[in-house]
């Protein structure tokens, strides 16, 4: 069906999910649960840290990058480490969107499935991860990505990272309910493009990532001058952070012969179901939690704490 906006159609799903008002109620309950219940500490330091230092086989933290090779190790280490941090769980939402792209077809060949959509993802998310690396290390400390000032109280590095995954949680938010139907879908027809645009999505993070080790690679980076340098290790760094989760969607399909995505993927509501459920979850978590949540630690607002976080 199709609505009329400003004088020009504007084309929606097929047809708006039947149970669209729960998956979406359902959705947001589960983002906001999620950014109360998240433990920051736990999963930048006690997973984070410990997985980086045991692949490193040093402190990661405390050790400097000696050379261009241990920078582009750390780089992918440090991603692989960072993989279930705050910004990082919302990969989870490409899932629906990389079973409609494979395709009914594609389970025939088991893990053929998994390769073409992880490709195009990979595509979006790179050419995001690459640019601004490139762009990142001309710029510099005039980033406020790299800045140890304050304004208002607030950090200005997690200023940019309110602003960042704001937009990045609403964006994902709206994909989502243009997947139920309740909104245009631009890509109704295209779920390729809607993996590449998730992709890009996803290399966005690193615009606003506060991630130690991250900003420990960023400043090393911008100390190297040059740009390729920064280019090639935000796109190791981003390829670290889908590392797990692509290979944990392959142990799904290995485990279930392929039967999983097959069974996904056979019915178009189902589809729709599980890719607006994932993205507005995760987009509702990514709002709350870094708009909401993140400026009450400094005193903006209120924000139920868990015994946990302190």
């Amino acid at each position: 069906m199709a609505v009329t906006e400003r004088g020009r159609a504007v084309h929606l799903s097929a047809h708006t999910h039947p149970r669209s008002r729960g998956i979406v109620l359902g959705g947001v309950a589960a983002g906001v649960l999620l950014a109360v219940l998240w433990s920051y500490e736990f999963v930048d330091h006690v997973i984070g840290d410990n997985v980086a230092n045991t692949l490193l086989g040093h402190d990661a933290k405390s050790t400097a990058i000696g050379g261009t090779v241990a920078g582009l190790v750390f780089a992918f280490v440090s991603g692989l480490a960072g993989t279930f941090t705050a910004c990082n769980i919302a990969m989870a939402a490409a899932v629906g969107p990389m079973s409609q792209a494979g395709g009914a077809g594609a389970t025939r060949a088991g893990l053929r499935v998994l390769l073409r959509p992880v490709g195009w993802l990979t595509v979006g998310m790179v050419a995001v991860a690459a640019t601004y690396g490139f762009v990142g290390v001309l710029l510099g400390d005039r980033l406020p990505q790299l800045s140890t000032g304050t304004v208002g109280g607030l950090p200005v590095r997690l200023v940019q990272s309110m602003v960042v995954f704001g937009v990045i949680g609403l964006a994902f938010v709206y994909l989502g309910l243009a997947a139920l139907g309740t909104l245009p879908d631009p890509f109704a027809h295209r779920p390729v493009a809607r993996v590449v645009v998730l992709g890009a999505l996803v290399g966005g993070f690193l615009i606003g990532r506060p991630y130690p080790l991250f900003n420990k690679l960023f400043h090393w980076a911008v100390d190297t001058g040059n740009p390729l340098y920064g280019a090639g290790a935000f796109v190791l760094q981003s390829l670290g952070n889908i590392a797990i989760v692509a290979a944990l969607f392959a142990l799904v399909i290995v485990v279930t012969r392929g039967r999983f995505v097959q069974w996904l993927a056979a019915s178009p509501s189902r589809t729709a179901a599980v890719t607006g459920a994932l993205l507005i979850a995760l987009g509702v978590f990514m709002v709350v939690y870094w708009d909401v949540r993140l400026p009450a630690m400094f005193g903006y607002g209120w924000f139920p704490t868990m015994p946990y976080n302190g």
